[in-house]
């Protein structure tokens, strides 16, 4: 039996506590069983150089994780005097994913940072960072229709993200870390609410799988993301999300 009794079905218990930052344009409190990640967007009216005069925005994020967010202190990277290569992988990551699902011709010429941080880590933190980091956007661009900066949210769908693997030979849906540790296989899924993939990220760390192995680990990624999207929408009932014309999709 997995911890607090959950099926190999079963995500962990989810909590999504939006607007905990004052100052920040959208924030949440991404808590993902012991995994709790604050997530915030920031507004800025520039872009990078590579965009100045085509008219669109652009969506980027950083990711970091906290000292004391697991059993021993991690050393702060900036101490390091640089950025990690899980880091660097992480954060590409969340922003490439998150642009996949926002028209950027409709955002203007204005950059939206998603600042993931790690309070506590106890397995799937990227998935984590991923799924708080699109309700703080959203909430961000809601925030801009509302001062009459944008007229819709620029949103084509909405996106979540979980872990998936196989443990003790056995398929399971939103590792914890004791299962993490113990996977033979470990997949990171991110789809969308319509359910088509944005990344699937797997390694098979002991021994390789089947074709049948990965059917069914990708039915229980959706079936947990379908259930975060579900979330999500509770979070953000009034969504209006930017349907494109039939010609551009």
């Amino acid at each position: 039996m997995r911890n607090e009794g959950r099926q190999l079905d079963q995500i962990r218990r989810i909590k999504i506590t939006p607007h905990v930052n004052k100052y920040a344009e959208g924030s949440v409190l991404m808590e993902c069983g012991d995994t709790h990640v604050l997530c915030t967007a920031t507004v800025e009216d520039k872009i990078p150089s590579f965009l100045k005069g085509s008219g669109q925005g652009w969506v980027t994020a950083e990711y970091s994780m906290l000292p004391r967010a697991t059993n021993t202190r991690n050393v702060r990277e900036a101490t390091r005097g640089k950025i990690g290569g899980r880091t660097y992988e992480i954060q590409r990551l969340i922003g490439r994913a998150l642009r996949s699902v926002v028209d950027l011709s409709q955002l203007g010429e204005r950059t939206l940072w998603l600042d993931c941080d790690v309070i506590q880590a106890a397995g799937g933190t990227r998935t984590a960072s991923l799924t708080g980091a699109f309700v703080s956007m959203a909430l961000a661009m809601e925030r801009l229709v509302d001062q009459k900066k944008l007229e819709f949210v620029p949103i084509t769908d909405f996106l979540a993200a979980i872990s998936v693997g196989i443990v003790d030979g056995q398929c399971m849906l939103d590792l914890e870390v004791e299962e993490d540790v113990r996977a033979q296989v470990d997949m990171n899924i991110v789809m969308t609410g319509a359910g088509k993939y944005v990344e699937i990220q797997g390694t098979a760390e002991e021994q390789p799988f089947d074709a049948d192995e990965l059917a069914q680990l990708l039915a229980l990624a959706q079936k947990g993301i379908l259930a975060l999207v579900d979330i999500e929408a509770a979070i953000l009932p009034e969504l209006n999300m930017w349907i494109p014309p039939q010609d551009e999709r």
